[in-house]
């Protein structure tokens, strides 16, 4: 996917105020990017493909879910993305100082009041019920399921881009992990995929 073809991609599924959202996300994404390493430098050039379409993608997968939970948000990806794009209320979890500090600038500059920021490690993370749960290079598939099952229900969806490891990670936690799984392929690499589960249970010893 090229940076046309992302522009255009959002384009044609989200209206015109929350590409402007999206926008002014990305300004001050490139602006701090430049202070602290929060995406990789080869990746600016591709932003919107490479960052912003793959966390918006998600919102699909999950319709109607809320509240979203974004464990390990770092710069806001995908969870800024997702609220830039919807109203649902989202958790942002990001421990280190400098990147929560980024994130509560963002939610400021943007107004987004759906946002909460929390800047503790997920097992510090007040206990309550999500309706969807992502993560974007953050864990193994297991370490996120054991971190997050207990803020969550059976109909929760987690959502979880997944690159090319995605069969390996969901063969692994089989033994056990009991749930409805699937794979979905992303539309930005061919060959990355997405992480889809509900009805997870940890299977009892």
């Amino acid at each position: 996917m090229t940076e046309d073809d992302a522009r255009a991609w959002l384009a044609a599924r989200f209206p015109h105020e929350n590409i402007a959202q999206l926008h002014a996300y990305v300004r001050l994404l490139l602006d701090e990017n430049e202070r602290q390493n929060l995406i990789g430098k080869a990746s600016v050039e591709r932003v919107w493909a490479r960052h912003i379409v793959d966390s918006a993608q998600l919102l699909a997968l999950a319709p109607g879910a809320a509240p979203w939970l974004d464990i390990g948000s770092g710069p806001g990806l995908p969870g800024m993305v997702l609220a830039c794009l919807s109203d649902q209320p989202i958790g942002l979890v990001e421990p280190r100082a400098l990147r929560a500090a980024f994130l509560e600038r963002v939610r400021a500059a943007l107004g987004l009041a759906h946002v909460v920021i929390h800047p503790l490690p997920i097992a510090r993370v007040p206990s309550g019920r999500y309706g969807a749960v992502t993560a974007r290079a953050f864990a193994p598939l297991a370490e996120i399921l054991a971190s997050t099952v207990r803020l969550t229900d059976p109909s929760t969806i987690w959502v979880l881009p997944k690159g090319r490891s995605a069969e390996s990670e969901l063969a692994a936690v089989r033994s056990a992990w009991h749930g409805v799984f699937h794979v979905e392929q992303s539309v930005t690499d061919p060959e990355a995929k997405i992480l889809v589960a509900t009805r997870i249970q940890q299977v009892r010893r």
